[in-house]
């Protein structure tokens, strides 16, 4: 319990205090049980449908998908390792750089991308169980539970209740906080791998092989309907691919606090996120082949071929694909912005309250609009939010590691007078920076999300918008560098906690 009397309290409460000795439980395998029960998912798993619906070959998907969680895993240790070392969540770690005041934009704006995602999972899983009473009640194309869609929101009543119900059940794992979510992961990550290995097995029976999509050449080959065009869609892939998890790259001190060293954050999640990823994706493209043979089409939606198979396979599928989602999305999406709601206004809103806000936003965000077309969801949503989430990344691990050289005063983040505080408690260094990474791809996104309203957008701004990533984190991360040379206040009583 904090008693120290120069604490502001609108800067601290008991959840956004650094964690105890006691508290710091997680193993390298509880990390890696995360990941594995994270990465193992709906929107994952269609990833690698997007890459070769847009022509590579099922290798050159796998390998994108590889390559970019390989890039993505780097800055989540670099800024991982501050959760360990302090026992800091992001939106604390945060007040070093943009300020104890500033620090809320970039919470905010992690929160709310996190909202959006959090909607997303929760209308799959609401599919999931739409899908469900559809093969029990028998309804066809023409005759969908619920009727007709509702003209203002396009989407049915059934549809509607389903994502509700599912909405709903998540609540039990945001009353009962962070240590329920910890054993959901690491008790259904062992079962998901089980159910993958399964799937495969199913597949390979059905159809005396895996398909023919994994001999099918890329399209970008010499005389392919896309010859000489595979670096113009590899490098806007790869950027969606990280993406992907920008979020997690941010706030994966939410959970590496947690860690009993950094050993175990390291190792775990090393193993849990680059490998099990491309697996997850040559699984998904082994058994879209295989759904050729046996449907005559290719079905990339794992809740469509859930709901072909016959039986109380059904019934299982789509059970184990529903605990699937709400643990990915109580991890992936409820837990981050839970706390950077809280560092808004600590002394009224907690980690709990936090949660009850991220649902309650997911609700309004009509998440079905999203997913309406692929382009939507790689090039506006997954490009898009990772031209602001790069810079923040960028901003983060140079004020760590060449500003502070790892050194950090935790009692300061506390407080309105210390030394975090810069201006009013705005750092204008990380201002500048955060909008000079995100100004060079404004020009690109609006093409991309309007091209009706900005049709006339140069060449020029496209091509930078398909490394958005990339291009945001660089320059982010070099004008706060020089901006902030010299300038840095070193860290005083470093090892200081307020436990």
């Amino acid at each position: 319990m904090n008693t120290d009397p120069i604490v502001n309290k609108d800067l601290w409460n008991e959840d956004l205090a650094p964690t105890s000795a006691a508290q710091r439980t997680w193993r390298w395998y509880h990390f890696a049980a995360l990941w594995v029960g994270m990465v193992i998912s709906i929107p994952a798993y269609m990833l690698a449908a997007s890459l070769v619906e847009g022509g590579m070959s099922a290798w050159q998907a796998v390998l994108t998908v590889f390559f970019a969680n390989v890039i993505v895993l780097l800055p989540m240790l670099l800024i991982g390792h501050a959760g360990t070392k302090y026992g800091i969540p992001y939106a604390v770690l945060a007040r070093t750089s943009f300020g104890t005041r500033g620090a809320r934009l970039p919470a905010l704006m992690r929160a709310v991308v996190a909202c959006g995602w959090y909607g997303i999972q929760t209308w799959f899983g609401g599919s999931m169980i739409y899908t469900l009473l559809g093969v029990l009640f028998g309804s066809t194309a023409g005759s969908p539970i619920g009727g007709a869609n509702l003209p203002w929101l396009g989407i049915n009543p059934g549809q509607l209740g389903c994502f509700l119900a599912f909405w709903a059940i998540q609540f039990y794992f945001i009353v009962h906080g962070m240590d329920s979510i910890r054993k959901l992961e690491t008790y259904t990550a062992p079962l998901k791998i089980a159910i993958c290995f399964l799937l495969l097995w199913w597949v390979y029976d059905k159809v005396g092989g895996f398909g023919p999509l994994l001999a099918q050449p890329s399209q970008f080959v010499e005389g392919g309907p896309k010859a000489g065009l595979f670096w113009r869609v590899f490098w806007p892939s790869l950027t969606a691919m990280i993406g992907y998890w920008a979020t997690l790259a941010l706030n994966i001190p939410d959970f590496t606090r947690f860690a009993k060293s950094q050993r175990d954050q390291v190792v775990g999640q090393s193993l849990g996120l680059p490998l099990p990823m491309a697996l997850l994706a040559a699984l998904a493209v082994t058994v879209t082949s295989a759904t050729i043979v046996l449907y005559g089409k290719a079905l990339w939606d794992p809740v469509d071929v859930a709901s072909r198979m016959t039986g109380i396979a059904v019934l299982v599928a789509l059970l184990i694909l529903l605990i699937d989602t709400a643990s990915v999305n109580l991890a992936a999406n409820m837990v981050g912005p839970a706390y950077d709601f809280s560092a808004l206004s600590p002394e009224r809103i907690s980690y709990r309250v936090g949660g009850y806000i991220t649902a309650g936003i997911a609700l309004v965000m009509m998440p079905w609009k999203i997913l309406e077309k692929s382009e939507n969801y790689i090039f506006i949503w997954l490009t898009g939010y990772s031209a602001l989430l790069g810079p923040i990344a960028g901003i983060l691990i140079v004020d760590y590691y060449f500003i502070r050289k790892t050194e950090i005063a935790v009692d300061h983040l506390y407080r309105d007078d210390g030394i975090y505080a810069y201006r009013n408690g705005w750092n204008m260094a990380a201002l500048v920076a955060f909008v000079a990474g995100v100004l060079p791809n404004i020009p690109g996104f609006l093409n991309a999300a309007f091209p009706d309203a900005f049709p006339n957008v140069g060449a020029g701004f496209k091509t930078l918008y398909t490394y958005a990533w990339f291009v945001g984190i660089a320059i982010a991360a070099v004008v706060y560098g020089l901006m902030m040379k010299g300038s840095a206040v070193p860290a005083m009583n470093p090892a200081r906690s307020l436990d």
